[in-house]
C-alpha cells in the first residue's frame, strides 16, 4: 500500500542533517527519504553544501545592524515543541540570523553557518560543485558587490592568493571580462577542495562569477546550461574546472567564457 506522505522542507531537512529533530520526527523523515528519490537528492544537495563564507565574509557580517535583526529574529516564533527553555537555541536559528545579516549587509553566506558537515555521495560531482557555486551565487545581489573597483595592483594581491593552493598563475589581465567590473577575488573551499571564485559586477545585469577548482577529470570542451536562473558556461583542461556563471544572455556568456578560457590556461 502506497502512503501519501508530506514532502519535508529544507528546514526540516537541515534539522534532520543537524541532529536536532525528534526521535519520531527523524524516524518520519527517514523513510520518507527511502521512499521518495527526490527528498533523498534534496538532502544529499544540503548536506554537501559547505562553502565556507562565514570566514571569508566575517568582516563584512561584523559591520551588520545586529540589533535590529535580532529584534527581528525574537518576533520567529519557535516551533512547538522543539526545545525545553533551557535547550540551546536551534542551529537553524543561528543560520537565519546570518542569513538576515548577510542579506542586509549585502553579501551572502554559506551552508557552514549551519553546521552541515556529514558527507554524502554525489551522483555527479562535476555536476555538484557547479550547483552548489550557483545556490550561493543566486543570493548575490548588486549591492553585494558595490563599491569601488580596485587597482590593478590590490586585484593582483588578491589573485596571488589563489595561486598557491590551486597551482594557478592569475593575472588581472587573464581575469579581465569585457564590459564586467572586477570586484574581488576569493580562496575558499568545497568538499575539502580548494576553490577560487573571482566575483564581477555586470553594470547591465548584475552579479557574475568566475570559479576554479582542481580536477582529475580531464579536458572537456566548453557547455552551457541555466541554474537558478542563471546562465553558466563550463569546461575543464587537464588540471582544473572552471565555470563561469551570471544573469547575461547566453550567447554573450558563451562569448566571454571563450575569451577568458584561453587567457586561463595552465
Amino acid at each position: 500500500m502506497n502512503t501519501k506522505h508530506t514532502i519535508p522542507s529544507d528546514e526540516d531537512l537541515t534539522a534532520f542533517i543537524d541532529g536536532e529533530l525528534t526521535a519520531e520526527e527523524r524516524v518520519r523523515i527517514e523513510a520518507i527519504i527511502e521512499e521518495d528519490e527526490s527528498v533523498a537528492e534534496r538532502l544529499d544537495f544540503l548536506a554537501r553544501a559547505s562553502l565556507p563564507f562565514e570566514q571569508a565574509f566575517a568582516p563584512l557580517l561584523s559591520q551588520a545592524p545586529r540589533e535590529k535583526l535580532e529584534a527581528m529574529l525574537a518576533a520567529i516564533p519557535a516551533r512547538e515543541g522543539e526545545r525545553s527553555a533551557s535547550a540551546p537555541a536551534p542551529t537553524r536559528r543561528r543560520f537565519l540570523g546570518a542569513l538576515a545579516a548577510s542579506l542586509v549587509a549585502g553579501i551572502a553566506i554559506d551552508r557552514a553557518v549551519i553546521g552541515i558537515g556529514r558527507s554524502f555521495s554525489a551522483k555527479d560531482e562535476n555536476s555538484e560543485w557547479r550547483a552548489v557555486v550557483a545556490d550561493y551565487i543566486s543570493l548575490y545581489t548588486a549591492e553585494t558587490l558595490a563599491g569601488p573597483v580596485p587597482g590593478r595592483q590590490e586585484q593582483a594581491a588578491q589573485l596571488a592568493s589563489l595561486d598557491e593552493k590551486l597551482g594557478l598563475s592569475l593575472s588581472p589581465e587573464a581575469v579581465s571580462l569585457p564590459g564586467v567590473d572586477f570586484k574581488r577575488a576569493l580562496l575558499l573551499q568545497y568538499e575539502g577542495k580548494a576553490l577560487a571564485q573571482v566575483a564581477y559586477l555586470d553594470p547591465e545585469t548584475g552579479p557574475m562569477a568566475l570559479c576554479i577548482v582542481k580536477s582529475d577529470a580531464g579536458p572537456k570542451a566548453p557547455e552551457l546550461e541555466n541554474r537558478n536562473g542563471m546562465n553558466v558556461v563550463f569546461w575543464s583542461n587537464a588540471t582544473h574546472a572552471f565555470m563561469l556563471i551570471g544573469y547575461a544572455a547566453a550567447d554573450r556568456m558563451t562569448a566571454i567564457a571563450d575569451g577568458v578560457r584561453g587567457r586561463v590556461a595552465v
